[in-house]
């Protein structure tokens, strides 16, 4: 019973959103208080400590806004500098076809940002940039988020990974477990990736083309094909020699240099040009629910047009990369420096699992606001184009900030349901349940829904990282239960929190924030639903195949 009233709230918003249509803003409010009254009359939560989530939900939205404001005001800036404008001449001069666009900002420049940072930055970064080159925000949106998936898992510098191995100790995780993990985690994903920009570019057409046809994808599958490939094959072969913390990183950044130089040269791009055409045309559904800040025409070099995002590529790299000893003065882990750079928050009115450390200096939103203030004097910027970024920037993040609070509050009441209850301390939490639910399945069916598992802790969590941390633990002892192979089922854990990211709650509510469409969150989830469950189902394949060979 406990497993049914715990999928209640979830199905719930996925409803409402996906069928109903409703903003996230006000689908996940209501989520939050009708799993708050499940926990109060079912699992014994009292009134405090439901009231010190939605506080902790409150403090811990800080890092989500912080990084969608970052981005916004990155966009905003470049737009308001004219940068953004000499960025688009520059991309139209590789290629003036929107599916060699989606593909190499898509694809390419969403991976190389989800291998520097992750937690959310891709998708908010690109999305913005594919409107700005002349994509239906909508579809500008979808078609970032079904690109941050492959790159997910080795995303931050491998930390989803990390969190994965963390999480099973020393004792499992030390030795040639570690390195296969990463191994096992990369090849479906690579597999998989292979067509992910052709699947990206197909529901752009299906979905958003004049003609509603698919046949403009086919005409550019070479061309797909090969920027799938030109990313997958080095982000392999690191995974394999290197481990977990640099695949999608190098991957990226071998593949985007390999795939620029082929389109500018014309290596397999189709010979008819393929647009959106004009913006009056487009259906309604498409379009910006808000009032978008219009880049300002200028002839700026297109290097120093591009140096704000160079700046911030050079930035997540070096604070990111542990030999470099930056990671922990900034993450608040260097005992010295602790108290400027993690402002700590004591457990609300006591109550577990509420404390909140502000990382703000390790925050990629952070340094997206540095980057945006240096730009100001990198491009001569006048007081009123500062003035109508900023103020622009301001109401653009304002429908998010309610969905990602009380998404972040429904996330603390689902996963600490069982630690928190009055009267049971064996109680166990919803997410547990869920899960649980799902792993009774038997060994036949787990290896289908132990990707689901993952997918359900990153639409939860908005995050592959945290789902790594609510459930590896799960799933390996689950296997082991089942006499199955524990790498493939953990692997399987990994890549189901990545290709969540799709459809995940947190992530939807961020590209739409960046690019003006807040209320359209339901529309994007439903979008994705199926370039989702297809790279799932290839991931599947993919370890069936594998396991029967070895």
């Amino acid at each position: 019973m406990y497993a049914i009233l715990a999928f209640l709230p979830l199905l719930f918003c996925v409803i409402v959103m996906a069928v109903f249509n409703w903003p996230a803003k006000y689908a996940l409010p209501v989520t939050w208080l009708f799993s708050s009254v499940l926990a109060y009359f079912f699992w014994d939560m009292g009134i405090v400590q439901l009231l010190a989530y939605l506080l902790s939900g409150i403090l811990n939205s800080l890092d989500v806004l912080i990084t969608i404001f970052g981005a916004i005001i990155v966009m905003n800036t470049l737009k308001s500098s004219g940068a953004m404008a000499s960025i688009n001449n520059g991309f139209k001069s590789i290629s003036s076809d929107a599916r060699i666009q989606a593909i190499i900002v898509g694809w390419m420049f969403v991976c190389f940002l989800e291998g520097a940072a992750g937690f959310g930055t891709p998708a908010a970064l690109a999305a913005p940039l594919l409107v700005s080159l002349g994509f239906p925000p909508v579809c500008a949106a979808v078609v970032a988020l079904i690109c941050d998936s492959s790159a997910v898992s080795f995303g931050a510098i491998g930390t989803p990974v990390a969190q994965s191995i963390a999480c099973l100790g020393s004792d499992i995780a030390d030795g040639p477990f570690s390195a296969a993990l990463a191994i096992w985690t990369a090849y479906p994903h690579a597999i998989a990736g292979i067509f992910v920009p052709f699947m990206a570019v197909a529901v752009m057409c299906l979905c958003f083309g004049k003609t509603r046809s698919i046949k403009p994808a086919v005409q550019v599958l070479p061309f797909a094909i090969f920027s799938g490939l030109a990313f997958v094959i080095p982000y392999a072969i690191v995974a394999k020699t290197m481990g977990h913390e640099f695949p999608s990183l190098l991957g990226a950044l071998v593949g985007l240099i390999i795939v620029v130089v082929a389109a500018k040269k014309g290596f397999l791009v189709p010979k008819t040009l393929w647009t959106f055409g004009d913006a009056e045309e487009w259906d309604d559904s498409w379009k910006a629910t808000v009032r978008l800040h219009r880049p300002r025409e200028s002839n700026m070099p297109l290097i120093k047009a591009w140096m704000p995002y160079g700046l911030i590529a050079l930035i997540l790299v070096v604070t990111r990369i542990p030999a470099l000893g930056i990671k922990p003065v900034l993450s608040g882990a260097n005992e010295a420096t602790a108290k400027i750079f993690a402002i700590k928050f004591d457990e609300i009115f006591g109550v577990a699992n509420t404390a909140y450390t502000f990382k703000w200096a390790w925050l990629p939103g952070t340094m997206f606001i540095l980057v945006a203030l240096l730009t100001i004097a990198i491009h001569k910027m006048k007081a009123k184009d500062v003035k109508r970024a900023w103020v622009n920037s301001l109401i653009q993040v304002v429908p998010a900030a309610i969905a990602v609070i009380f998404g972040l509050a429904l996330v603390q009441v689902m996963r600490y349901s069982g630690s928190n209850n009055v009267n049971d301390d064996s109680m166990k939490s919803m997410i547990f349940y869920m899960a649980e639910a799902l792993s009774k399945a038997g060994a036949a069916l787990y290896m289908i829904f132990s990707p689901i598992i993952g997918i359900l802790g990153a639409f939860v969590s908005g995050s592959n990282t945290v789902s790594n941390l609510l459930f590896t633990n799960l799933q390996y002892q689950t296997a082991v239960n089942l006499e199955m192979n524990p790498l493939m089922i953990v692997a399987l854990q990994i890549i189901g929190g990545a290709v969540g990211n799709m459809t995940c709650v947190n992530n939807v509510v961020a590209a739409c924030a960046t690019v003006g469409t807040p209320g359209k969150e339901g529309k994007i989830i439903r979008t994705n639903l199926l370039p989702m469950v297809i790279y799932t189902a290839v991931a599947i394949v993919v370890m069936l195949v594998w396991t029967a060979l070895l």
